[in-house]
C-alpha cells in the first residue's frame, strides 16, 4: 500500500514508526513530517490546508490510504473533499466527515451529542458575546472550581479551571469579548467541575463496528504536581493501574457503545479514531471531551503497545470487519516523557541543536517539534520537542529508562517533568 500520513508531531512520528513495520506497506509519505519521520518514510512539503495540491499528490503517487493525524484538516472537511472527487473517492481515509469532526471542533456540539445519546458527562450551558451576563449568573449557581471551555479548536489550551468566582467571570468576558482564544472562544461552554482522576480511551470505528485500543493517562500541566498552565501534554503512561477490568467494562457499556451507536444514529460518515477523554469520579466514568484523532502524547505509549499490523487494521475497518479482528497488546507498561522548549507553553525559542540522540538505548525517541538543518543536524522546531518512550514491567521501570534517556539528550533550555506517574 502507498500511504500518505498527514501531520508533523509526536503522534505522526509514532504512527509513521508503526506503519513502517507493516508487511503490506509499499511507500510511506509524511506531510510535512519532522526530523524523526524522515528516518522511517519520505517527508513531503505539503500544506495541510491546501487540499487541491494534496489531491494532485495523492493521484500522482497512487496513494491507497490517507491517515489524518491532526484535527484541523478533519474539521476543515478533508474527508468530504477526497470522497467527493471521482479520482480519489476509493482512497481509504482514516478520518471522518466535516460534520462528524464537530465532535472535536465544537465543545457545544459534542455536549449536545452526549446529552442526546445518554453518554455520562458534566452538566453545562453555552454562552456567546450576547449572553455574558447570563454566563456570569450561571457561574453564580456553580461550586468552585469553575470550568470554562472555548467552543472551538484552541490547540489544547482552550480550557480554564479557575478557583475564584471573580476571576472566572473576568475570564468569561476575556474569552467572549476580547477573543482570548481567537475565534475558538466566540462561544464558551461552562460546565460543572468533576472531581476525580483523568484517563484517555481510544477506539477505532467504521461508524458501526469498533475495536478498543489501550487506555492511557496523560499529564497536561507544565509544572510538577500538576501545576501551572495547560500544555499539549507533558507525557503519558499506558496501561493505567486504576482502570481495572470492572471499570473498563463500565466504560465499554456506558461510554463507548452509546458513542458508536450515536455516531450511527446521527448518520455520520466516520472511519477513524475516537479519543474519549474520561474522568473517573468514584467508580463511574464521565466524558470530559471527544477528539476525532489519536491523542498526543498518548499515542506515544498506546501505539507502541499494539502488536497488530496497523495497515491491516485500517483495511479491516474499511471492509467492515472490525468485529472479526482480535487485538493484541504488549502487557508491559509504556511510559513517555516529553522534552519541551524552555518557556513553553508561552513564548519559546526554536532552532536549538539537539545533542546525543544517537547515544540513547532501550528508549524510542518520537520527534514532536524537530527539523533537520542544512547540515543534517536535528534542531528544535516547536514547544514540545521529543517524546521518550520506554517499556518496563512496572511504571517505575519504564519511567526510569525514559528519564535516563532524558539525562543523556540536551539542547538549550530543555525542560521536562520529573514527577510523572507519582499519582499512580
Amino acid at each position: 500500500m502507498n500511504v500518505l500520513l498527514l501531520g508533523s508531531g509526536g503522534r505522526e512520528h509514532t504512527l509513521a514508526w508503526k506503519i513502517a513495520q507493516s508487511s503490506i506497506l509499499s511507500q510511506l509519505f509524511i506531510a510535512p513530517g519532522n526530523a524523526g519521520t524522515s528516518t522511517v518514510g519520505t517527508n513531503v512539503n505539503l500544506n495541510l490546508a491546501d487540499f487541491d495540491t494534496m489531491l494532485a499528490f495523492v493521484v500522482d503517487m497512487s496513494i491507497d490510504i490517507i491517515i489524518v493525524g491532526p484535527e484541523q484538516p478533519l474539521v476543515d472537511g478533508i474527508y468530504d473533499f477526497f470522497k467527493a472527487n471521482e479520482k480519489t473517492k476509493n482512497v481509504i481515509i482514516v478520518g471522518m466527515s466535516k460534520e462528524a469532526a464537530q465532535l472535536e471542533g465544537s465543545k457545544e456540539y459534542a455536549k449536545s451529542f452526549m446529552k442526546r445519546h445518554n453518554v455520562p458527562t458534566a452538566a453545562y450551558k453555552s454562552f456567546d458575546s450576547n449572553s455574558v451576563a447570563n454566563g456570569e449568573n450561571f457561574l453564580d449557581t456553580l461550586q468552585s472550581p469553575y470550568v470554562l471551555k472555548a467552543d472551538g479548536l484552541a490547540g489544547g489550551k482552550g480550557v480554564l479551571i479557575i478557583d475564584s468566582l471573580a476571576e472566572a467571570k473576568d475570564s468569561l468576558s476575556d474569552m467572549l469579548l476580547n477573543n482570548k482564544f481567537g475565534e475558538a472562544s466566540n462561544k464558551v461552554v461552562i460546565e460543572e467541575f468533576l472531581s476525580g482522576i483523568e484517563l484517555s480511551v481510544f477506539v477505532l470505528t467504521d461508524g458501526e463496528k469498533f475495536v478498543v485500543l489501550p487506555e492511557a493517562k496523560d499529564y497536561k500541566r507544565i509544572g510538577e504536581g500538576d501545576t501551572g498552565l495547560n500544555t499539549g501534554g507533558m507525557g503519558s503512561i499506558s496501561p493505567v493501574p486504576f482502570a481495572d477490568a470492572i471499570f473498563m467494562d463500565k466504560v465499554l457499556e456506558k461510554i463507548i457503545k452509546p458513542t458508536v451507536k450515536g455516531i450511527k444514529a446521527d448518520n455520520m460518515d466516520y472511519s477513524g479514531f475516537v479519543f474519549i477523554g474520561l474522568m473517573k469520579v468514584g467508580d463511574e466514568p464521565y466524558v470530559i471531551e471527544y477528539n476525532v484523532r489519536m491523542g498526543d502524547p498518548e499515542t506515544e505509549t498506546v501505539i507502541p503497545r499494539m502488536k497488530n499490523d496497523i495497515l491491516e487494521l485500517f483495511q479491516e475497518m474499511n471492509n467492515g470487519n472490525l468485529d472479526k479482528v482480535k487485538m493484541n497488546f504488549d502487557k508491559r507498561t509504556a511510559a513517555s516523557v516529553m522534552l519541551v522548549a524552555g518557556g513553553y507553553p508561552e513564548s519559546y525559542n526554536k532552532g536549538n541543536r539537539i545533542f546525543n540522540l544517537e547515544k540513547i538505548s532501550n528508549t524510542i525517541a518520537f520527534h514532536a517539534g524537530t527539523i533537520n538543518d542544512d547540515k543534517g543536524n536535528v534542531i528544535t522546531n516547536g514547544g514540545r520537542v521529543i517524546a521518550l518512550t520506554s517499556f518496563g514491567k512496572t511504571i517505575n521501570d519504564a519511567l526510569n529508562l525514559s528519564y535516563k534517556a532524558a539525562d543523556i539528550i540536551s539542547y538549550d533550555k530543555m525542560y521536562y517533568r520529573k514527577d510523572l506517574g507519582k499519582d499512580l
